[in-house]
């Protein structure tokens, strides 16, 4: 491991495409973009991106353990829980991946901002209000911080999503380091 690490505190990014810069020139994420925030406001923190295009709550639930161990955070911020709806997964599984995914991050004594998601109502109304929900409820229940909807401000605006209108483009990035910097920046403080 590098030597920078012995001196900085960790934050871990669990998540799907959105995090994992999809469609986006390396280093333009909300990701880079956070870690470029943080070092100029003189944070020494090192941002570990484990986000995949494509994971569901059950891939990052089975790969956190192992980031848990390797990296010990001191946050983690969990950005899943999409592809499961876009799917059409069962919303009890999606809960209770992201339950043992908080559970086991507060275990090692990591703070966890938990990032909320909402989807067009493709499998009905009633799916996508119970997927809403049940990130405010875990919150709630765990007493973990909450962004209640990552793409706030971006998902009602067409052109700032790529040419699939899933993915956000480079436009867009900033405005989701807005949305999740003032839950994450009182996290911050050690």
């Amino acid at each position: 491991m590098p030597n920078s690490y012995a001196n900085n505190h960790k934050l871990l990014i669990i998540g799907d495409s959105l995090s994992a810069e999809y469609g986006l020139s390396r280093g333009t994420g909300w990701v880079a973009l956070l870690e470029k925030r943080l070092q100029s406001n003189q944070l020494s923190w090192t941002v570990i991106n484990a986000s995949i295009s494509g994971e569901t709550t059950a891939g990052g639930q089975t790969r956190l353990a192992t980031l848990l161990k390797t990296h010990q955070p001191q946050i983690v911020i969990i950005e899943l829980g999409a592809n499961d709806a876009l799917r059409g997964l069962q919303l009890q599984a999606t809960e209770k991946n992201l339950r043992l995914m908080i559970q086991s991050s507060k275990q090692t004594g990591a703070k966890v901002l938990l990032l909320g998601m909402r989807i067009p109502p493709n499998y009905g109304a009633d799916y996508s209000n119970q997927f809403f929900r049940l990130f405010g409820k875990l919150a709630s229940a765990e007493q973990i911080e909450y962004l209640p909807f990552f793409l706030e401000k971006v998902a009602d605006k067409a052109e700032l999503f790529q040419t699939d209108q899933i993915h956000p483009n480079a436009q867009a990035q900033s405005i989701l380091l807005n949305n999740v910097w003032p839950k994450l920046k009182p996290m911050l403080s050690h």
